[in-house]
């Protein structure tokens, strides 16, 4: 069992950007793949980005290539999502969670976080 912790959430112009950071408590989490989704309203949860258990491979979809960033500390039992330029399209309610095989889809996931809250104002 894995508990997942998100912070770093808020409200943040188009354009700025943000740390979000998931702490993890339970085993360690270098046990798990880790990513990030998000959810709009109406929308599906999607994934953003997910990371392998040592960090050596990463996976993106289109939409947050080049402005996303996630990278994990098993140190410190925590997966950051660093997130730039971001747009009104970005704003919804970012999920971490956790896997014992390698996160390509939500039905990948284990362990969910509770979600926290990225609003983008225009």
């Amino acid at each position: 069992q894995v508990q997942l912790v998100e912070s770093g959430g808020g409200l943040v112009q188009a354009g700025g950007s943000l740390r979000l950071s998931c702490a993890t408590s339970g085993r360690t989490i270098s046990t798990y793949a880790m990513g990030w989704f998000r959810q709009a309203p109406g929308k599906e949860r999607e994934l953003l980005a997910s990371i392998t258990r040592s960090g050596g491979n990463t996976y993106y979809t289109d939409s947050v290539k080049g402005r996303f960033t996630i990278s994990r500390d098993n140190a410190k039992n925590t997966v950051y999502l660093q997130m730039s330029n971001l747009k009104p399209e970005d704003m919804a309610v970012y999920y971490c969670a956790a896997s014992r095989q390698n996160i390509f889809h939500r039905y990948d996931v284990d362990y969910w976080g509770q979600g926290i809250q990225v609003t983008v104002s225009s």
